[in-house]
């Protein structure tokens, strides 16, 4: 129990690290980030009874429209109450946390999205079984004026765009650092203007904070040096895309489960029920994972965005890629989600990986046969064989996958699922006729 002597060591804590305020972030239902504000002299009140957010918080939508339901209006509030196991101090005494989302009472609100990612942790352990997770976080960057990097040439992973920016990359790794978050490697992808970085394996929670901790100091730091970030799934026409690849790996009493196993790769049987679980639900989650008014772009085959639910060693075209154990894997086998774009929603995209693993290892699914190539050359009967289907990059279609879907829809909960076809409704229409990818170029930074 969180008492409020300890509440107050910890705001204690923060103020003597430096901070004049603290910044209570979340990312929404449609992955923006919103936040509020409170001087350093209420951090405890905002840990302890947190700061009002109207009901309509979840059913926001990406143009600001609020897609309200019949449980969901204009009666009501939620609190958005900092989590100060997890603050931390940025620069210029910006103090920084993610907030859980409480009733008025102080209990966790069904609405809360990062409870989505604790009951599917609390699922896993149910099983005896825990999980790491590490997200990539692809961006773009384009000046002040709106203008692209690189316009005048752009080399993939190249040491000249990386040198370019050597001092924005540099502290975007030491002000991660600092704030107990190491940065993996850092560098130029792909895309023009694009850039990655990897955080590291982390408890599944603190790895998706460790996503929006990182979109603010990347925002931070860019606006410093006269640069804007962004995190769409596809900031301008043409762009290649900003994916946000999840890995994840299980362990049974410390000893991994996807290595030194009879299973296929040399898995443990639970680890491919737990992968099974992923891919064959993998449709019914698209429009969590890839469901942006600009994701479609980016959901196709070629792009290297696994655009097929399957699974594969090493396969960079399947939805599922198999990291093996071995010296260029340093933390050891995992599984990489690759349809997982930068618009996604950290905590539902955390939770609903891991809660479909759960559901795999819970009916001891069989885990259908490796691609060992590109799924997109099948024929259609080897597809058919294999339980290969391409993902939908349609939207409309995401959503009837979406409900039809009992696995995904019972990771949410039904008030969740609700706030989520609301918001996913709205946005079929929302743009249209519109430079969506201009329009939106920004929305999911911070």
């Amino acid at each position: 129990m969180v008492t409020q002597s300890t509440l107050t060591d910890r705001a204690e804590h923060l103020r003597g690290l430096g901070a004049r305020t603290l910044t209570g972030v979340v990312s929404d239902t449609g992955g923006v980030l919103r936040a509020k504000t409170v001087p350093a002299a209420r951090i405890e009140s905002f840990a302890r009874s947190g700061m009002g957010a109207s009901l309509t918080w979840p059913v926001f939508c990406v143009d600001n429209a609020v897609a309200v339901t019949e449980a969901l209006g204009v009666v009501g509030d939620l609190r958005l109450a900092a989590d100060l196991d997890a603050a931390v101090v940025l620069d210029q005494g910006f103090g920084w946390a993610p907030c859980d989302v409480r009733d008025q009472e102080g209990a966790r609100s069904p609405l809360c999205w990062r409870d989505v990612t604790r009951r599917s942790v609390k699922r896993l352990a149910a099983l005896g079984i825990s999980a790491l997770v590490g997200h990539e976080m692809e961006f773009t960057f384009f000046t002040e004026a709106g203008d692209v990097l690189g316009a005048s040439g752009w080399a993939a992973y190249g040491l000249a765009p990386h040198s370019e920016l050597s001092e924005v990359l540099t502290q975007i790794c030491e002000r991660l650092s600092a704030a107990g978050v190491p940065v993996e490697q850092i560098h130029a992808e792909y895309g023009q203007g694009q850039y990655e970085l990897s955080l590291p394996p982390l408890e599944p929670l603190r790895s998706a904070d460790a996503v929006l901790l990182a979109r603010t100091v990347i925002g931070r730091v860019g606006r410093e040096h006269g640069l804007r970030a962004s995190f769409s799934p596809v900031p301008f026409e043409g762009a290649a895309g900003n994916g946000a690849h999840l890995h994840t790996s299980f362990a049974r009493d410390g000893s991994p489960l996807l290595a030194g196993g009879p299973g296929p790769r040399g898995m443990h049987l639970e680890a491919a029920s737990a992968i099974a679980g992923i891919v064959a639900n993998l449709p019914g989650a698209m429009t969590v994972m890839a469901g942006t008014v600009v994701s479609g772009e980016r959901m196709a085959p070629g792009h290297w965005s696994g655009a097929h639910a399957c699974w594969g060693h090493e396969n960079r075209e399947a939805a599922v890629r198999l990291l093996a154990a071995n010296n260029g894997n340093p933390h050891g086998a995992n599984v990489e989600v690759k349809c997982v774009d930068a618009g996604a929603n950290p905590y539902l995209a955390t939770g609903i990986v891991l809660g479909l693993a759960a559901h795999g290892i819970e009916r001891s699914l069989t885990l259908s046969p490796e691609v060992t190539g590109d799924p997109a050359a099948l024929s259609d009967a080897d597809k058919v064989r294999g339980g290969v289907v391409q993902l939908q990059a349609d939207r409309a279609l995401q959503l009837k996958d979406f409900r039809a879907s009992g696995p995904v829809g019972d990771i949410l909960g039904p008030e969740l699922s609700a706030a989520l076809e609301a918001v996913r409704t709205h946005e079929l229409t929302a743009y249209e006729g519109q430079d969506a990818r201009t329009l939106t170029r920004y929305l999911w930074s911070a």
